[in-house]
């Protein structure tokens, strides 16, 4: 099969999996672009990072991986295929979910989908350190980051950058 279309089929079928946001994905994408020999876990978490870093919608990872396995037109398929499915859907239906706010069975639903978006988002968040952390130091600056930002009023980015100055500095892998 045609790696564009592969692509395509992919984040067409990812885009509708995307509860609570597109990084809800991250572990079945990484899974997938790595199972098919794409890239390598570490090459994943480098574009994970970079479409991080840069300004945009969060899901910028995805125009990424395409550029990266099938060149612009990868990128193109791949940015129309995680957005159109999930779009079309959504335009689909809401109507009828605001038409239908005041039913138990809605509020239930949403009271379901709010654990399962956390859980995927928390695998997410474990797939990425698992796919960065080359040794015990770095491990030892996320974990310390994670319970900073988590548990301290400091700045996330003041937090970051001081991560990012022990890792200068060569204090992790």
């Amino acid at each position: 099969m045609n790696v564009v279309v592969a692509l395509g089929l992919l984040f067409g079928q990812l885009s509708l999996l995307a509860f609570g946001g597109a990084n809800s994905i991250l572990p079945d994408l990484q899974r997938q672009v790595v199972g098919q020999g794409w890239m390598s876990g570490h090459e994943f978490a480098a574009l994970f990072a970079l479409a991080q870093a840069a300004p945009g919608p969060n899901m910028m990872v995805v125009s990424l991986i395409g550029w990266r396995v099938g060149g612009l037109s990868g990128a193109l398929v791949s940015t129309i295929a995680i957005a159109t499915p999930s779009s079309v859907l959504t335009y689909l239906t809401a109507g009828a979910w605001f038409r239908l706010k005041d039913r138990p069975w809605r509020k239930a639903i949403q009271a379901g989908l709010l654990p399962v978006t956390v859980g995927l988002v928390m695998a997410s968040a474990a797939l990425i350190t698992k796919s960065t952390t080359l040794d015990w130091r770095a491990g030892l600056i996320t974990a310390v980051v994670a319970g900073l930002i988590y548990f301290t009023k400091f700045h996330p980015l003041l937090v970051l950058a001081g991560a990012a100055a022990l890792g200068a500095a060569g204090f992790a892998g």
